[in-house]
């Protein structure tokens, strides 16, 4: 299926256009058709001999109801665009024209409507008006058909060019990140809430988990349908009918947008490139009452120029503007700028960075995936793919990394361990990133859990304190003058065991459970700490802290005031 948009001029036929393409009226509103103009969005369809499928939008074309237009243009194949031979080309010819440019749309074709109301010299100089108005954009070498919906001419004709058209159009890319923008939102008795809009970025399946934004509500797909059949799964570049659960329809409207979970960064900020039309009369500056239309939806912001303090009319520029609401976009989508004040279109362009982290001072925001991670140092890679659209392979550990950045931090990290002395680095002091970044650092060894220098011999071999916990197993010395650092060390190599504070020889641990073993052979029912002390000939603290070793690794049982032989008691 091919997203196909009418655009052009008020009363210049583009709805009753698509009534003799499709056979279907898209004006849907009461209004509508009482008063034969069109005010929303209209949808119809139309397959083409080739078997592709057109899915039309057809928007309106007064100056007042622009953001609906603006609603429906976002997200397009390509464009039929309308231009009434008796009447010609007009100013909201231009600024529709205008809009799609901005909008970054590259293909369509042109229907000169009403033909047969003029002659031919009058269809001759129309083709050629309009041949001069679109000289510079992307419909410069566009076919140009006469037609009238009424008499059915050039209809064929039109039919054809646009399934040649649409032959040379590529489809939409499936990146598996799926976005639907909401243009509609309504009720259905027993179905609940449908949403519509035009399916871009990736397939929607039947049960699949959606967050709609802004907000993040979770919501769940019911069924899916795509010009009224129902369909389990469905992929880019189709229009769309979402049955939701989880939000009612008073809880969507136009311009939210339907994503999956954790595969978008909603932002507030964003850094452009805005391209400010020529025909505009004065520069644009940060004094304004501004639009955005991005998707499907109009949003107030504030605008502030990065570098110069405006942006001359057919300049482009670079600005950040400040949503209302958290949307969800990425790098590379496309947006109008309107002045709401003046109620004219100021231009458009290209999102640059939805997470902007420079001051506005500061920021030259460009197109590159190296900037986004430049100017951060580092990034988790799955959240470089949300901010930018692109996936990127981590450089260290899950993160993608600038050169600088990277460099800097294996040379604190070398710094860290030689300042850590002879037994290493605790790794516990160090973040994730550290930690991966550690990896790949030439000339470091883990030792017991710490890092050190590789070559340096063991701080800790033939240490005084065990020697001497080992020459008084069950009563062994308070560890005065041994820093912490060294302790752990020493009990995680299993020279020590510590046991209520006390430190005792691993020796000695094994030493005190043949004991015990002796005596519960003699007296299998169970022996005092009265009784182990006196056999230990130490004071009743070592005994009881060596008592709740033996407890807690099973070599004992405490049972009342007994000791009884436990499942990991030796054999004596």
């Amino acid at each position: 299926m091919y997203v196909v948009a009418t655009a052009g001029h008020v009363d210049h036929g583009k709805s009753t256009l698509v009534r003799a393409l499709t056979g279907t009226d898209p004006d849907r509103l009461a209004e509508e058709k009482q008063r034969g103009l069109t005010i929303d969005l209209g949808f119809a369809s139309l397959p083409l001999p080739s078997g592709r499928r057109i899915a039309f939008i057809d928007v309106p074309g007064h100056v007042r109801f622009l953001k609906n237009m603006l609603a429906g243009v976002s997200g397009v194949d390509a464009c039929v665009f309308v231009v009434d031979v008796t009447e010609g080309w007009k100013p909201q010819s231009e600024e529709h024209l205008r809009i799609l440019q901005l909008l970054g749309l590259g293909c369509g074709l042109i229907a000169l409507t009403k033909a047969d109301e003029a002659d031919d010299d009058l269809v001759e100089l129309a083709r050629l008006d309009v041949a001069e108005h679109v000289a510079d954009t992307f419909l410069a070498d566009a076919p140009i058909v006469a037609t009238d919906a009424m008499t059915g001419t050039g209809i064929d004709d039109l039919v054809a060019e646009l399934d040649r058209l649409l032959a040379l159009t590529p489809t939409a890319a499936d990146r598996g990140r799926p976005r639907l923008w909401v243009d509609r939102a309504f009720p259905i008795r027993g179905s609940g809430t449908v949403v519509t809009g035009t399916l871009t970025g990736g397939r929607l399946a039947a049960d699949d988990a959606l967050a709609l934004q802004p907000g993040g509500r979770s919501v769940r797909v019911r069924a899916l349908q795509s010009l009224h059949e129902q369909c389990a799964q469905i992929g880019p570049g189709n229009r769309v009918a979402v049955n939701i659960v989880g939000a009612g329809h008073r809880d969507v409207a136009r311009g939210d947008a339907l994503v999956r979970t954790g595969q978008w960064h909603a932002t507030d900020t964003i850094d452009a490139e805005l391209s400010v039309l020529a025909s505009l009369d004065h520069p644009v500056t940060r004094r304004g009452a501004y639009a955005a239309y991005i998707g499907s939806g109009e949003h107030p912001v504030r605008l502030r120029v990065l570098g110069p303090s405006a942006i001359e009319p057919g300049a482009s520029g670079l600005v950040r503007l400040h949503l209302p609401v958290r949307l969800p976009l990425c790098m590379g989508d496309r947006f109008i700028l309107r002045e709401s004040g003046r109620s004219e279109t100021v231009g458009g362009g290209e999102v640059l960075d939805v997470e902007p982290v420079l001051p506005a001072a500061r920021a030259r925001p460009n197109r590159s995936v190296e900037r986004i991670v430049a100017e951060r140092g580092r990034v988790d890679a799955d959240h470089l793919e949300r901010l930018t659209g692109a996936a990127r392979a981590p450089d260290v550990g899950r993160w993608a990394v600038a050169g600088e950045h990277l460099a800097r931090a294996r040379e604190a990290l070398t710094e860290a361990v030689s300042a850590a002395g002879a037994l290493g680095l605790d790794p516990a002091a160090l973040d994730d990133f550290e930690r991966a970044v550690l990896e790949t650092v030439e000339g470091m060894d883990w030792v017991e859990g710490r890092i050190r220098r590789a070559g340096d011999e063991d701080p800790l071999a033939d240490h005084p304190f065990v020697a001497a916990a080992e020459a008084a197993p069950f009563a062994p010395p308070a560890p005065g003058g041994v820093s912490g650092d060294e302790l752990r060390l020493l009990v995680r190599q299993g020279r020590l065991v510590e046991s209520g504070g006390i430190h005792f020889a691993a020796a000695a641990v094994t030493e005190a459970a043949e004991t015990v073993a002796r005596l519960l052979a003699d007296r299998p029912d169970g022996v005092t700490v009265a009784e182990v002390r006196d056999a230990w000939g130490t004071t009743r603290k070592y005994t009881l802290a060596l008592l709740a070793r033996l407890d807690s690794t099973g070599v004992t049982r405490r049972r009342g005031d007994l000791r009884i032989a436990g499942p990991r008691l030796p054999q004596v």
